[in-house]
Order: structure tokens, then sequence, then C-alpha cells
């Protein structure tokens, strides 16, 4: 398959960043505060739809107690500073998450898959992609992050024959399925494969 050999042309290359990147996720799934890893799922929340640089933007600048404490209307135009699309609706939807602050690291002792579908349900603003790149980003390698550069991806190389315009279930976990073929080749999980991905899209790694 071409994307192996793609993958196999960078893997060296990337590798030190992946390491770098993934040894945070997994620092943050184990030390982070409740106050992080709501930060962290807020800012999967602002990602859908618009982009991981915007995201990181949105963290550095609004910060972990503007995410938890500020309220609505001054979340809002934070947001609309930082240039967010949908800052009205991101805004209403973190606020709206804040009854899980506390919660958030109870859910780890549950098996990754009850905890993604717990989000999805619960969480406004999470879908299927944004609650699997949560969970990839405190360190949870089974999940692939089926966003648009993945897709094109697969398509590309066969793996799949359309792009969903959107996510079922069934169909996510379909989709993850063939993407995880990638796994035994290089001996990693699918999480930890997706930051090679983004390298061999992007030529960067942003989480």
């Amino acid at each position: 398959m071409k994307l192996i050999k793609d993958i196999e042309n960078i893997y060296t290359e990337a590798k030190p960043l992946v390491e770098k990147r993934w040894n945070e996720f997994v620092s943050l799934g184990k030390n982070g505060s409740e106050k992080e890893l709501f930060s962290e799922l807020s800012f999967c929340v602002l990602t859908a739809n618009w982009s991981a640089k915007g995201g990181i933007k949105a963290q550095k600048e609004i910060g972990i107690n503007g995410f938890t404490e500020l309220e609505i209307d001054d979340l809002e135009y934070a947001l609309r500073r930082v240039g967010h699309r949908f800052p009205k609706a991101r805004a209403q939807y973190i606020v709206s998450n804040r009854w899980i602050i506390g919660t958030i690291r109870h859910l780890f002792v549950l098996p990754y898959y009850q905890i993604r579908e717990f989000l999805v349900k619960n969480i406004k603003g999470i879908g299927w992609k944004e609650s699997s790149h949560f969970l990839r980003n405190v360190g949870y390698g089974d999940v692939a992050i089926l966003d648009k550069h993945i897709l094109r991806l697969m398509l590309e190389n066969e793996l799949i024959d359309s792009i969903p315009k959107g996510w079922t279930k069934n169909k996510y976990l379909e989709y993850e399925k063939r993407l995880k073929i990638l796994e035994k080749h290089f001996n990693e999980p699918i999480g930890k494969l997706d930051l090679y991905l983004w390298y061999l899209v992007k030529k960067e790694i942003d989480k």
C-alpha cells in the first residue's frame, strides 16, 4: 500500500516530534488536573469545523481558567477575538459542559470505548471524532481521529470508497477498523500513528 511506504519515508524524520508529543499526551492523562483535562476537552470542542492550530491558539490565549470560569458572554468575546468561526455556539457548549469538571478522571477507570460513547452522548459539541481526539490527547492509543485530512488519505489509498458527510457509531467504528490495519505494520497504536499521518500531510505535528 502506498500509504505504508509514505509513512516509512517520513518515519525517522517525524519520530522525535511524535514521541515528544505522545509523552505530553500521556502525562496529561496521568497527571493533569480536572481543569486541565476540561481545557483539553474544550479544545476538542473548538477544533470541530475549525482547526487544531486555532484550538491551540484559543487554549493559550483564553487559558485554563477562561474555559472553566469565564461568563458566557466573555468567553464568546474571547473566542471571537481569536477568530473562531462559531464563537457564540462554542461558548454555549463549553459553559454547559462545565458540570463534568471533577468527574473526568473518574471516567478513566472505564474502557476507552465506553468513555468515548459517554462523551458523545453527554457532552455538547462532542461527536465521535471529537471524543476520539480528546481520548488520544490524554494518552489513549486505541482511537482514530477521522478528520478530513485522514479521510482523504484513506480515500486515496482505497481504504474507503467515500467520505461520509456525518457519523453514526457503526460507520465511525467501521472506518476506524480499516485504518487500524496500519498498526500491525508499524507496531504502534493508531492514536499515535495519527501523528505520523498528520506529519505526512502537514509536515508538522499539532495535536
